[in-house]
């Protein structure tokens, strides 16, 4: 049966600058989006805020949908659905401290900086979701239903 992992991501930008972690992958340095896997029982807003808040300390809610991925690794055969969020800070954001211990360091980076990190980035979806951000490709979050399970 197929079963891909369903996993989020959110382009978190301020000013012409955008937000990824340092991580580890495979025995790799790699650069993401804050992102990770959906858990029992959260929608795909709060598992965004939470990743967000894990990997680097900041405590905020995506504002907008930039869309949905589906990945396949070329590393390890795995599928990824993957949804993708958007927050824009106006003004400076508090330092990153990341809670993940798998996550290094936290960087912004110009588009045009992480397009010549492309060899250090985790798969071309971070750059695609930001291109897609800075095109204006935003959707208004209630484009996002959950419907929890419902108590009789």
């Amino acid at each position: 049966m197929f079963s891909p992992h369903v996993t989020v991501a959110c382009v978190v930008k301020y000013k012409q600058k955008y937000l990824v972690v340092e991580e580890q992958d495979n025995g790799r340095i790699v650069y993401n989006q804050p992102a990770g896997h959906l858990e029992a029982n959260e929608s795909l807003i709060e598992a965004a805020s939470r990743e967000i808040a894990e990997e680097t300390g900041l405590i905020i809610t995506p504002t907008n949908f930039v869309g949905s991925y589906l990945f396949t690794s070329p590393v390890n055969g795995v599928t990824y659905l993957r949804f993708c969020f958007f927050y824009q800070f106006d003004q400076a954001p508090a330092p990153c401290k990341p809670q993940d211990p798998d996550i290094i360091n936290c960087h912004w980076f110009t588009l045009e900086e992480l397009k010549q990190q492309q060899t250090k980035l985790r798969s071309a979806l971070v750059l695609e979701v930001i291109e897609d951000a800075q095109a204006g490709q935003l959707a208004d979050l209630s484009q996002i239903k959950h419907y929890p399970l419902a108590t009789v």
